[in-house]
């Protein structure tokens, strides 16, 4: 019986030292590496060919909100919603927009509806559009890549991030990240020409990796005024291409918030800290919650300050 029992726990050591072989072997073959890039590799990374016809559709759903698709820089048919804050015949001065961005895995619609498909929206975005509108903003969102009504049939967010973590694939992420930016700046080139916006104040706010994009929107096109990126994920040069690190010297003229949770599972508080330190800009703030990366409802009545 002890000899069973030895063999048996001989056996268990020796799989267990398989698998951990095995497991640093896939570490060191498909673990991302850190790689550098140069300010001219990003400019050329993000710049897009200015399409003369959007062909801008819109649909009025009522006297204020609007639905709308436009084709960006790619052909790619972007989707999206307008909200403003009264009656479009009631507005007789050019008005300041807030662009949402949402989350991975959500969608443009959480900025307008506090739950969809009988899920709340729990990142609280809906609650923080309720307060640009009562700040007099327009609101307006769009779905990224690969997402809500843009999903790609046969590869979804989670082969995006199984071929990023697991397989060391990068290209399909950065391009999502990257052309999600790009969907925005060609969003950007319509807003400027609307006459019942202020081309002057266009604000950008994000959640997760609406954070992310919006920090890298901002980074690369002057046209936005303010930012405020809620609990953006960490990102260091392993995805140099879409890391906001690498675009912070674009925010050197922006007024930028940065909202995070002490209890983060996508970025500890050091990276938070080490993040905000790095933005050039003395008109910042950095608003901690002790919470994780889904923040309590209330974190959206000390934004009122950022409008």
């Amino acid at each position: 019986m002890i000899v069973i029992k030895k063999k048996i726990a001989y056996t268990a050591l020796t799989i267990a030292g398989i698998l951990a072989l095995v497991g640093s072997g896939w570490y060191f073959t498909f673990a991302l590496s850190p790689y550098q890039v140069s300010q001219e590799q990003l400019d050329t990374y993000y710049s897009y060919q200015i399409q003369k016809v959007l062909n801008w559709q819109q649909t009025a759903l009522d006297e204020r909100n609007y639905e709308f698709t436009y084709r960006s820089f790619d052909g790619e048919v972007v989707n999206g919603r307008i909200r403003y804050p009264r009656p479009m015949a009631e507005i007789a001065q050019p008005i300041p927009v807030m662009i949402g961005v949402h989350g991975m895995g959500r969608s443009q619609i959480r900025w307008f509806q506090d739950s969809f498909k009988g899920r709340p929206t729990v990142e609280s975005v809906d609650k923080l559009a309720e307060q640009a509108l009562v700040h007099d903003y327009a609101v307006i969102s769009i779905d990224a890549r690969n997402h809500g009504q843009r999903k790609v049939s046969g590869y979804t967010i989670a082969d995006v991030m199984g071929d990023l973590h697991y397989w060391g694939k990068r290209a399909p992420y950065e391009t999502m990240i990257r052309d999600t930016v790009r969907d925005h700046r060609v969003l950007l080139d319509w807003l400027v020409q609307q006459p019942q916006f202020d081309s002057a104040k266009i604000d950008v706010a994000g959640y997760s990796m609406g954070a992310q994009v919006s920090l890298l929107l901002a980074g690369v096109d002057s046209r936005i005024s303010d930012v405020v990126a809620i609990v953006p994920p960490h990102s260091d040069n392993r995805t140099a291409l879409v890391s906001p690190s690498n675009f912070l010297a674009g925010l050197s003229d922006n007024k930028v918030w940065l909202v995070t949770g002490n209890e983060d599972e996508y970025a500890s508080m050091q990276q938070n800290e080490s993040l905000f330190n790095e933005f050039p800009t003395d008109n910042k703030m950095h608003l901690r919650f002790d919470s994780g990366h889904i923040l309590p409802a209330h974190y959206v009545t000390q934004l009122a300050a950022w409008f």
